[in-house]
């Protein structure tokens, strides 16, 4: 990295990793189930996640290393990592009925993953994010289930690629990147009509009340980072309690860099600090 990170501490070896299946929108889909510290525990908060690669790539593998210190850090959090459809199967809006349909079956199977149903969170990296950050519109929109946080990492918001560090990336070392970004869009947004949809591009949406606290994250040489930061301010603007923090620079290109830096940097301290402040609220629980 270019910059200083966090140095990683040693996993305990009270973490516990289980693969299980969960129920998309037209079948079954793996997920794995990440838990530490008391094994027998029922944990009141469940984080669900959606993985990174442009919609049209990724896997539960990618953010694995993520997603194992995201749960060591916070031992009294179950963390469900599910995939989704990716749009070289079906294009939009396949991967985010999956996602919503995620969401519905963890709240109608609360035993089988240690929950006590209280809070349900929502986050993601990159396209992950964008599933996230729908998530939230689609839960309000259908009554449910009810969301007491989203967390979006360098999300994917903007299918027409037009925020300012989009164009700047692309005069720059960064163009790579932003060619994939305009490549994933064109494999799961097919239909140019589907890219203004507020499923689709949260970003564009006219209606974001009502809708759950978010932490968002953004790095400083990041093509997404304007659209991350755009969206947090429209969500401030509408009333949602919002944090919003740009990280440090850091490494781009390679495949799976968004992993590594989430990993690397200060997200995973961002977002201990953001559950710590939702378990002393006063969030309802789960519809």
């Amino acid at each position: 990295m270019n910059n200083p990170v966090e140095a990683l501490p040693v996993l305990s070896d009270q973490l516990k990793i289980r693969s299980l299946e969960v129920k998309g929108a037209e079948g079954p889909l793996a997920a794995r189930l990440y838990t530490s510290g008391d094994a027998g525990a029922k944990r009141d908060m469940l984080l669900v996640f959606f993985h990174a690669g442009g919609f049209v790539g990724g896997d539960l593998e990618d953010a694995d290393m993520f997603l194992r210190h995201l749960a060591d850090d916070s031992q009294h959090v179950a963390v469900l990592a599910s995939a989704y459809t990716l749009a070289t199967e079906k294009p939009f809006p396949a991967a985010v009925e999956d996602a919503h349909a995620v969401l519905v079956w963890a709240k109608k199977n609360k035993a089988k993953l240690g929950w006590s149903g209280k809070q349900l969170l929502v986050a993601g990296i990159e396209a992950g994010a964008n599933l996230a950050a729908v998530c939230a519109l689609m839960s309000r929109d259908r009554g449910g289930p009810a969301l007491a946080g989203q967390v979006l990492v360098m999300p994917m918001l903007d299918p027409g690629l037009t925020t300012c560090s989009m164009r700047e990336m692309q005069c720059a070392e960064l163009l790579e990147v932003a060619d994939k970004c305009a490549q994933a869009y064109r494999g799961y947004l097919p239909n140019a009509a589907d890219r203004t949809h507020p499923y689709a591009s949260p970003l564009q949406s006219s209606r974001l009340k009502n809708l759950p606290p978010a932490l968002i994250l953004s790095t400083e040489d990041d093509p997404l980072r304007d659209e991350a930061e755009q969206y947090g301010a429209k969500l401030i603007s509408c009333g949602v309690k919002t944090t919003v923090r740009r990280m440090q620079p850091a490494p781009l290109q390679d495949e799976g860099a968004r992993n590594e830096c989430a990993c690397r940097c200060q997200a995973l301290g961002e977002i201990a600090s953001f559950i710590a402040g939702l378990e002393r609220s006063e969030t309802p629980p789960a519809a």
